[in-house]
């Protein structure tokens, strides 16, 4: 299990940017799952949307990259690089995500080809399927 000061040491995200409380596993080049624990107090929900707050449909996928970067990036030939986002593929939302949700983020790495990732995302909460989506990560 990796704190969030972890990683922190991983991928170069800080508040209030980081979206990831914890991985609670890790598998160098092949698999990672972490959770967001939603409190409220997020300041997106301020905005999104009053009274019904939601969370933006975005940062469950750029949970799920932040995810992904710490699988690629905890390789010891990518470690003190940055992973970018170079692509999203057949994202889809299946429920809401509110205040309150323990949001379990899983990627798995499919093929990673020189400074080029490739993998699955899916976002659950309480075992139910909230996002899924196909990414790709650029390494620089």
């Amino acid at each position: 299990m990796l704190s969030r000061e972890e990683i922190m040491d991983i991928i170069p995200h800080r508040a209030p940017f980081l979206l990831l409380d914890q991985i609670t596993e890790l598998i160098p080049e092949k698999r990672a799952v972490a959770q967001w624990r939603l409190t409220g107090e997020e300041y997106f929900f301020q905005g999104h949307f009053p009274g019904n707050p939601v969370l933006p449909g975005v940062l469950i996928v750029e949970a799920l990259a932040q995810t992904g970067a710490v699988v690629i990036l905890s390789l010891p030939a990518f470690r003190g690089k940055v992973g970018y986002f170079a692509g999203i593929d057949k994202v889809r939302f299946r429920r809401k995500v509110v205040p309150g949700d323990l949001l379990t983020l899983s990627v798995e790495i499919e093929k990673v080809f020189h400074n080029i990732g490739y993998g699955v995302g899916t976002a659950t909460v309480d075992g139910q399927l909230a996002a899924t989506g196909k990414l790709t990560f650029a390494v620089g």
